[in-house]
């Protein structure tokens, strides 16, 4: 006979390192989950459909390689990652996208479920200074099909995010 789950214990079989992270560190936060479909062409904006939320305030979480150092960037999953002025936020001169499997490596996370929260390896990370305009903001929590909702204060506390304008609109 199956044995039932506790709420207690089904909380705990969902936590990610992201969820554990807000957890410990008392912040407030609401998990999202949703049905991934493999074959959608955007992660950030699938995540914006299936929770109903403006794709101006799911931010999806970039790795990139400034001047040789990996570096967060979370951005509005309806923008672009403005290369430059990622570089010029965290005091560097060129900045590219890093090597996917290098990004997988250091934070911990698979692509598309890569969050800013909990990573393996704590990295620079820069916020947009958009999320400053939401209550609260939905980024990866550590899974394809999982979101954590928190204020953006938070997130760029837990984070020890710069925020700076990151994004092309």
């Amino acid at each position: 006979m199956a044995k039932k789950k506790t709420a207690a214990a089904a909380k705990r079989s969902a936590a990610t390192p992201a969820t554990a992270a807000a957890a410990e560190a008392g912040v407030a936060y609401t998990t999202h989950s949703y049905e991934h479909d493999p074959s959608a062409a955007s992660y950030g904006e699938e995540a914006a459909e299936a929770l109903g939320v403006p794709a101006s305030q799911v931010f999806k979480t970039l790795v990139a390689d400034v001047d040789g150092a990996l570096t967060v960037a979370i951005v509005p999953v309806a923008a672009s990652l403005d290369l430059k002025a990622l570089a010029s936020a965290v005091g560097g001169k060129r900045a590219a996208m890093a090597d996917p499997a290098a990004a997988e490596r250091t934070t911990g996370y698979v692509r598309g479920g890569i969050s800013p929260l909990g990573q393996r390896k704590r990295l620079p990370t820069v916020l947009d200074a958009s999320a400053a305009e939401h209550g609260t903001v939905c980024v990866s929590a550590g899974r394809r099909g999982l979101e954590i909702e928190l204020a953006p204060q938070d997130l760029a506390t837990l984070t020890d995010a710069t925020l700076a304008p990151i994004a092309r609109h």
